[in-house]
């Protein structure tokens, strides 16, 4: 019995001296590579998660393989700016710290959703053939993308930045560089939507033309299929300029 005992001591004191060897060691690693370490494992289950998941009846694999391709590259944008701004030796203030984390946890909405590769349908119903649920029928996911950039992702991380080299005076290679590509994109982005919004505009106006409407643009239309007074009211509004501009075009000429 007395050499179980002795046993048992010699045990649990070379359990101990290894769990102490271990937390030494762990103290040992600076706290800013565990918080890196740990956002980089969180973004990865992310997208490996949403893979392993099971499909669904509203989303395709083509859809889904689109969408953990973005999920990658939003996960590498997300990371560059929690490395890059918690990372400043500067930010000292909780206050700012905290509306770091908060822009960080912000910009993790736009992963459980699967807006960004799906086009979303409408009823042919009077309501569904307004000029804002024909644009939104048909630019659906790229309207996503855009408002997901605009303010959830790009949009954010641009006024953090800008935050604090206007007023915190923080200035530094990777602050600059990711600032001025966080105005790049936004700019694409509001040239993309003025771009959809002139397509859209021609179409309906073509459309217009030819007497027919449809629920949706990107459809088939319904042949000789007259709109309701106040569906003409509503087009005619959205198209005048460019009627009146090929009206007075013939009497130039003549």
């Amino acid at each position: 019995a007395v050499q179980v005992n002795v046993t048992n001591q010699d045990f649990n004191q070379s359990r101990d001296s290894s769990r102490g060897i271990f937390v030494n060691q762990l103290s040992t690693i600076c706290e800013t590579v565990w918080t890196l370490a740990l956002h980089q494992t969180f973004l990865l289950l992310l997208v490996v998660g949403r893979w392993l998941l099971p499909i669904g009846v509203e989303i395709t694999r083509d859809q889904l393989s689109q969408l953990l391709l973005m999920f990658v590259g939003t996960a590498a944008d997300i990371l560059e700016f929690a490395s890059e701004t918690l990372d400043i030796e500067d930010v000292k203030n909780y206050v700012l710290l905290n509306a770091i984390l908060a822009v960080w946890t912000w910009s993790m909405l736009q992963f459980p959703l699967d807006l960004a590769v799906q086009h979303i349908g409408c009823k042919p119903t009077a309501s569904a053939r307004r000029i804002p649920s024909l644009l939104f029928c048909r630019y659906s996911a790229e309207l996503w993308n855009i408002g997901v950039s605009l303010f959830i992702q790009d949009g954010p991380f641009f006024i953090v930045r800008s935050i604090l080299m206007g007023h915190f005076r923080i200035f530094n290679q990777l602050l600059v560089f990711f600032t001025a590509k966080n105005i790049l994109v936004l700019t694409l982005q509001l040239y993309r939507l003025a771009v959809i919004t002139l397509d859209f505009r021609a179409t309906i106006l073509q459309k217009s033309r030819k007497g027919e409407v449809s629920c949706c643009p990107c459809e088939p239309y319904e042949a000789s299929t007259q709109a309701t007074a106040e569906q003409d009211t509503e087009m005619k509004e959205f198209i005048d300029f460019p009627v009146r501009e090929e009206s007075q075009a013939p009497s130039k000429d003549q």
